[in-house]
């Protein structure tokens, strides 16, 4: 990485400026961290439709499409949950209670798990029937949980220290909640470079962040990776955080001259300050056979292609291998109810850089995958070689592909579907399981077995795992084990607004077919199709509004609110 003609002036005085003011956030009271968060979700309203608007912009479709609810649901309303999330914990350690009640942590077969969402009678209302525990590392008891969330709020004061955090380019509020989780979870002081790609926001964000750039605790800087290279490996510097891929992670660390894979394998790193990163992967998701309806086929093939269009695919979390039992007897009906909704899919194209070039790559491996609507979307039906490109890297884009397996039961097909996502997909950060009520009622240690074996740091069952991004109770990162020599998806996790330490995943779970239609599978609840869906009609409508409430609650916004998410 050549940084000999870098003028680094600006950066070292960004990284001064922010270094004199870490003494006075680590000595900000509770009581004034409360109220900069309250004003700053204040705000996160005020800038939201601009904010939303950009990303339309940026991707080349207007606000007006019906895809710019995606940059309400990855910016201003996922700001504004996080911050909702930090604000409910904080004001019960404020108030003299525990982070987590201790009714919501318990020990299951020898494992702790805390039940993080729903979080408040609010939750409960607006997304009724979803739900998210995380599971504790082997060996941690309920006690050790309780006595160790956010430690440094009630034991362990954080030290002066100063974070860098390298901004993700994709989805909008990664930057920013990272940020978040680097002052109020780790009580340190921010730099935020932005990614070249989505830089338009800063403005949106020094906006946000206002009070915490006026009183020095956080610097945005642009730049590219002389930049940051510049930075990570500054004296004033000492974390680290990085959204992106293994790619950019080995650089920083190793290099990129020829001694770089020679500093790997020695473990000599060029940066040895603490890193957490979440790098993606090939995410997988799942479906368990089951006697599925018509109805049931429909809602799932909108809720599988939501995982993989939501961003036009540029999720670290974007389904990229759809995993089929090759006995069941409605598989071919479920792919070609995919089909029918890509086609449906008003046009959009693949924005992010270097995405026409992964398509490309894609096609001359599969000259027979299916183009669907505006021809960026591609799906491959059947994958038999496991060592396909589309198995082995993330591809970022639209891409779909299809592997079946045997297994002519739910048990059958669940133990090899785990085994393939676990030991032949690179990644763990995250997968999706869909599996009917009355099946996992029927084959209740199979979906238990898959549900406890998949490593992955955020697993949903009947819910695309790229929810757990969004809730802010949910811990995201990438399943332990990783290291810098071999980073996977990454290292720690983010967001987290319980504090736990010893985290090993997030199990989410939502209903498998929606109101009132759930009645009728085994899985009731109230929630309509969910507003984050791709093929929902009043998305962007509702998730303004939902946007509004959850920065202001009020029962006097519910009736609008409830009226477009059930228009859907």
């Amino acid at each position: 990485m050549n940084t000999s003609s870098l003028d680094t002036s600006l950066l070292d005085r960004t990284v001064a400026d922010v270094r004199a003011g870490a003494a006075s956030w680590t000595a900000t009271p509770l009581s004034e961290r409360i109220a900069l968060l309250e004003r700053l979700r204040s705000r996160v309203v005020a800038r939201s439709a601009g904010m939303a608007d950009a990303g339309s912009r940026a991707k080349g479709y207007g606000p007006e499409s019906p895809w710019a609810a995606e940059d309400w649901i990855g910016g201003p309303w996922a700001l504004a949950q996080n911050t909702a999330a930090l604000l409910h914990v904080l004001r019960r350690i404020a108030a003299g209670g525990d982070p987590v009640d201790g009714r919501r942590v318990r020990e299951e077969n020898g494992r702790t798990r805390v039940d993080v969402f729903p979080a408040t009678g609010w939750d409960t209302l607006l997304l009724n029937g979803f739900s998210a525990q995380v599971w504790m590392r082997p060996g941690v008891t309920a006690e050790q949980a309780l006595a160790c969330a956010a430690g440094k709020y009630r034991s362990r004061r954080a030290d002066p220290a100063v974070a860098l955090v390298l901004g993700a380019g994709n989805v909008a509020a990664i930057t920013a909640l990272d940020i978040l989780h680097k002052l109020y979870a780790e009580g340190q002081v921010v730099i935020a470079k932005m990614n070249p790609v989505n830089a338009y926001l800063r403005p949106h964000f020094e906006y946000v962040f206002a009070e915490f750039v006026e009183r020095g605790w956080l610097r945005f800087v642009d730049g590219c990776a002389a930049e940051g290279g510049h930075l990570s490996r500054h004296q004033g510097v000492d974390t680290l955080h990085i959204t992106g891929s293994a790619r950019t992670h080995d650089a920083l660390v190793w290099g990129t001259d020829e001694d770089a894979e020679r500093r790997r394998r020695a473990d000599l790193p060029l940066i040895a300050k603490p890193f957490s990163s979440e790098l993606g992967g090939v995410s997988p998701c799942i479906v368990t056979p089951g006697p599925w309806s018509a109805a049931d086929f429909r809602f799932q093939a909108e809720h599988i292609v939501t995982s993989k269009m939501n961003n036009s695919g540029h999720n670290c979390v974007a389904s990229q291998i759809l995993v089929l039992p090759r006995d069941w007897d409605g598989t071919e009906r479920l792919l070609d109810e995919i089909r029918t909704v890509l086609r449906e899919l008003p046009p959009r194209t693949d924005y992010y850089p270097g995405a026409a070039d992964r398509l490309a790559s894609v096609r001359a491996a599969h000259p027979t995958a299916e183009e669907l609507g505006d021809g960026c979307r591609l799906l491959v039906p059947d994958i038999a070689d496991h060592d396909d490109p589309l198995i082995s890297d993330e591809v970022f884009g639209s891409v779909l592909g299809v592997v079946r397996l045997p297994g002519a039961t739910p048990d059958a097909f669940l133990r090899r579907a785990v085994g393939f996502a676990n030991d032949t997909l690179p990644g763990t950060l995250g997968a999706t399981l869909i599996v009917h009520p009355r099946t996992e009622k029927a084959h209740r240690d199979a979906v238990r077995s898959a549900i406890a074996e998949l490593r992955y740091g955020t697993l949903g069952v009947n819910c695309w795992s790229g929810v757990g991004f969004l809730l802010g109770y949910t811990p995201w990162g990438a399943f332990p084990g990783h290291t810098r020599q071999d980073i996977g998806s990454g290292i720690g996790f983010v967001h987290n607004a319980f504090m736990l330490e010893d985290v090993e995943k997030t199990v989410l779970r939502a209903p498998f077919a929606p109101a009132p239609r759930g009645l009728l599978t085994g899985g009731p609840s109230l929630s309509p199709r969910p507003p984050y869906f791709v093929t929902h009609r009043r998305a962007r409508t509702a998730v303004e509004r939902l946007t509004r409430f959850t920065a202001a609650p009020s029962p006097a916004k519910l009736p609008a609110l409830f009226a477009a998410a059930l228009r859907g």
